[in-house]
């Protein structure tokens, strides 16, 4: 690790966790948000409900989804950490991406097509949402051994070899 860089990662650590903390639960909260759109009667009510979720989604959820996937980007540069774990970790993050990216269609589907779109009921994307975060917080407090994750020998090894480009120097 470098030495002067050393006292960011509790502060990191920080910001991803609360970075976080807000993305799950916003991704939580908006399918639960969405479906009250049924439950309005006038044209007034959908509006202000379209317009507190797309809200939330463009300035709170999205926004905080960056912040921890950049915050947790520098924790691994820093820490230094490649367990084969963490790789399970990230496939799980990529699939939170997904989630996040299928809800954010669902607003727009639901703002673009009023009464003709119907959202989900809010069970459905709350379980998919549910099942990778549980499985990163799973992997991140157990940090098991997953020997049978480790990499071939050939990639766990430097090549010695150049690239196939040449490198732009300054």
């Amino acid at each position: 690790m470098i030495e002067w860089l050393a006292p960011l990662v509790p502060l990191l650590k920080a910001l991803h966790i609360a970075a976080l903390s807000l993305w799950c639960g916003g991704l939580l909260v908006l399918p639960v948000m969405l479906a009250s759109h049924e439950h309005t009667d006038s044209a007034v009510g959908y509006r202000r409900v379209r317009y507190a979720v797309h809200l939330s989604y463009t300035l709170v959820v999205t926004p905080a989804g960056v912040v921890t996937i950049i915050a947790g980007t520098w924790l691994i540069l820093l820490r230094e950490v490649y367990a084969p774990w963490l790789f399970l970790k990230l496939g799980c993050v990529a699939l939170l991406v997904a989630v996040h990216a299928w809800i954010g269609r669902l607003l727009v589907r639901v703002a673009e097509l009023p009464g003709r779109h119907r959202p989900p009921p809010p069970w459905l994307p709350c379980g998919i949402v549910l099942l990778p975060v549980l499985a990163i917080l799973l992997l991140v407090l157990a940090k098991p051994q997953l020997a049978w994750l480790t990499p071939p020998e050939w990639l766990q090894q430097p090549r010695q070899a150049q690239l196939p480009f040449e490198i732009p120097k300054r």
